[in-house]
């Protein structure tokens, strides 16, 4: 069935202890509304988002994602709760699935889950271990009798343990009969969408209720919280991808971002970190390594590699403590202690321990071109922009500032000097 979403995002987050909105904390480096928002549109073209609190931040993050979504704000001084936050909202379509704003584990067939049913009235439910302050659902026999808000509950009340998720599918004729009865007479002086079960039932009409996963609708409420999301993502990350035949040694210490992607035989040792859309094809990253927005074509990396963002990295191998930024390397090998920042390096060529490509002057980058069959030894400083054909050898120690032809032995070094006896002159 085709349904309207409407996401709740309007709330003020106060227990994240934080001048960032609840809905734009980061999990795994990508805000929590973006996740949901991610979830919606693979079910419906019709997604609005109800903001308040900082809107103008909220919304412009949103459309820069997902620019087909609808704003609508809230107004919280005159109608606050759930309830208020639908003051402005039409849906567009026979069915209204209500979301959450900070429920970034969601998964869309949970979702699909929730509206495809012939009932008027969903309810996502689960039985919690832990219910702290969720809303208490009370069954009768194979339907819904009521939902207690925390604040509103009694003893007896509080110690049920089946929960309310927060979200609901519901017709969306019966949703606008309903809404206008509902009023703010409570503890909170609120406007809670739990009272259209209420009078939904007085209306004849059947509350179905869905067991959902309990972690797959967690709300995430404070930084602790946030740090549970992350982890229970982490998990399902590694486990998606060891499905697809990557191996990751000690999986719990490495991380991996949501838009990694694996191909082929890849192998990942422990304490690795991996961000942005970085590529990795028959390749094994080493121990403490980190890779940011990079693709590594059939290579080793590490361990305690850098790789900063935007380098192409095939059939190479990179030793540890070497650092690449921008950097397009092809069958090439440097072994350890090196910076190879915007640079291309062809097939053949060794870099030698601690060569550096100079490619800041203070005020722009410049590049560093390496042919083929190039030695590089060891020291030597690259002062880009430089141009150094194949088949050349550069000396150890040698700061090179100057195009260096095919063929040739490249030597700049300072002339030694040797004062006999100075140490024992300069101290006595």
């Amino acid at each position: 069935m085709q349904s309207s979403i409407l996401i709740l995002a309007a709330g003020l987050g106060t227990r994240m202890k934080s001048k960032k909105p609840k809905v734009l904390q980061k999990i795994c480096k990508k805000s929590m509304i973006l996740y949901i928002l991610e979830k919606a549109f693979k079910i419906s073209d019709d997604v609005s988002v109800v903001l308040s609190y900082e809107k103008e931040l909220i919304e412009k993050e949103i459309l820069e994602h997902f620019p087909k979504t609808k704003i609508l704000e809230q107004d919280l001084n005159k109608f606050p709760g759930t309830a208020g936050a639908l003051k402005n909202y039409k849906p567009q379509t026979k069915q209204t699935l209500i979301l959450c704003g900070d429920m970034p584990l969601i998964r869309e067939q949970s979702l699909k889950k929730l509206i495809d049913t012939n009932y008027d009235f969903n309810v996502a439910i689960f039985d919690a271990k832990d219910p702290k302050n969720y809303g208490r659902v009370v069954l009768k026999e194979d339907s819904l009798e009521k939902i207690v808000e925390f604040k509103d509950a009694s003893e007896e009340e509080r110690n049920i343990s089946l929960c309310n998720a927060g979200v609901y599918a519901i017709n969306s004729d019966l949703l606008m009969q309903i809404l206008p009865l509902i009023d703010n007479k409570n503890e909170a002086k609120e406007y809670y969408l739990t009272d259209a079960i209420k009078l939904a039932r007085e209306k004849g009409v059947l509350i179905h209720p869905v067991f959902v996963d309990e972690f797959e609708f967690m709300g995430v409420n404070d930084k602790f919280e946030l740090s549970k999301a992350e982890e229970l993502m982490q998990d399902e990350l590694k486990k998606y991808w060891m499905k697809q035949g990557v191996i990751f040694h000690l999986p719990h210490t490495i991380y991996i971002d949501p838009d990694v992607c694996f191909e082929g035989e890849c192998e990942i040792y422990e304490n690795v970190r991996i961000e942005g859309k970085s590529l990795i094809v028959n390749s094994i990253i080493k121990s403490s390594c980190v890779i940011e927005e990079s693709e590594v074509f059939n290579s080793d990396i590490g361990p305690l590699a850098h790789l900063r963002p935007k380098n192409i990295i095939k059939n190479s191998h990179i030793g540890n403590f070497v650092e690449c930024k921008n950097a397009k390397l092809n069958k090439i090998k440097a072994g350890h202690l090196s910076y190879l920042g915007d640079c291309e390096i062809d097939e053949g060529t060794n870099i030698g321990c601690g060569v550096i490509t100079c490619n800041y002057d203070g005020i722009k980058k410049h590049k560093s071109i390496i042919g083929k069959n190039v030695f590089i030894g060891s020291n030597s400083e690259l002062i880009a922009p430089v141009n150094i054909e194949d088949d050349v050898i550069i000396a150890a120690g040698s700061c090179v500032d100057k195009k260096v032809e095919k063929g040739a032995l490249f030597i700049n070094r300072a002339t030694s000097k040797i004062i006999k006896d100075y140490f024992y002159k300069k101290f006595q």
